[in-house]
């Protein structure tokens, strides 16, 4: 096609092109363009997950190995800080407040020793999860990977210093007279199901501390009401005896109790059965399941958010 101008030149018109009127998404996706960053399905983000496996551990073993350089007692500090909570927490509960009644020392002492460690696992997954965006945002902004990584390898690096952990705790056990056998091995699914909760819950608390960093501010205050609502310096049964059977039930079934109390089950010859709610395998079951599964969903449906505006 060709026009004349007002001074008699002739100047040749483009054809018209095969992408007008096309809208912006029609034409990405008739050139094969797609949105960068944009979040994957979910089955394909499992995937791009378990690729990254490797990258998970080799991250949450850096932390791990991190934590602590700056002190001269390095690594020995992950015993030494629960140690030391439970001698305070044994000096104020156990000796003036009288918060082992019911139990003679050869049990509250694994049992509150257990408890602080159990609960620290969870109380260090959560924090962690809250700051595991927030606080990396120059790595999540260099980098493409599916976000979940990170909450994962601190939950998975919390995991890694109970497990070191565990070590002075079967100390302490047998100090006081529980010895090894089979029941011990129930310490294995107990802690499997606990790391599953912990991951899910941190997953969640890292989207919304993403969103909003001043979460990190307050989220010690809550953890420190759920320390004192789980039963970690007495035992809720012998505690609330005399309250509505309610009240009881409520703070067993919270699941840092219940996860406490299976390993408490499970380590302590002297903590049988009646200090465990009941179907109390499935309701630590179930724990995992929602907030394994609902964290891991929640997360990702905000993938392509994390680290922008």
């Amino acid at each position: 096609m060709s026009d004349t101008t007002h001074d008699g030149a002739i100047t040749m018109s483009p054809p018209p092109s095969s992408d007008a009127g096309l809208s912006p998404a029609e034409l990405a996706a008739k050139h094969g363009l797609t949105v960068s960053g944009a979040r994957p399905g979910l089955a394909e983000y499992v995937r791009q997950l378990w690729g990254r496996r490797h990258f998970i551990l080799a991250f949450s073993q850096a932390k791990l190995t991190a934590q602590y350089s700056q002190a001269k007692l390095g690594q020995l500090w992950q015993v030494v800080t629960p140690l030391l909570n439970a001698l305070v927490y044994f000096l104020i509960f156990g000796l003036i407040i009288g918060a082992n009644r019911g139990m003679g020392t050869e049990i509250y002492v694994p049992f509150l020793v257990t408890g602080i460690f159990v609960f620290t696992f969870t109380q260090t997954s959560v924090m962690s999860g809250v700051r595991s965006i927030s606080g990396n945002l120059g790595l999540v902004r260099a980098l493409h990977f599916p976000r979940a990584s990170l909450p994962i390898s601190f939950s998975l690096q919390q995991l890694q210093q109970l497990l070191f952990s565990m070590v002075v705790l079967i100390a302490i056990v047998m100090a006081f007279g529980s010895y090894p056998s089979l029941s011990w091995l129930l310490v294995i699914p107990a802690l499997a199901l606990q790391f599953v909760f912990n991951t899910g819950l941190a997953m969640i608390m890292a989207r919304l501390g993403a969103k909003t960093p001043d979460l990190a501010q307050l989220m010690p205050f809550i953890m420190r009401t759920w320390l004192y609502a789980s039963g970690v310096m007495f035992s809720i049964p012998l505690m609330l005896k005399d309250k509505p059977a309610w009240i009881a039930d409520l703070l067993l079934y919270n699941p840092a109790a219940v996860y406490m109390d299976l390993i408490r089950f499970a380590l302590i010859d002297g903590y049988g059965s009646e200090y465990l709610p009941q179907h109390v395998w499935a309701t630590a079951l179930a724990w995992a399941i929602i907030f394994g599964v609902g964290g891991f969903v929640y997360f990702w449906k905000a993938e392509e958010r994390y680290g922008r505006g």
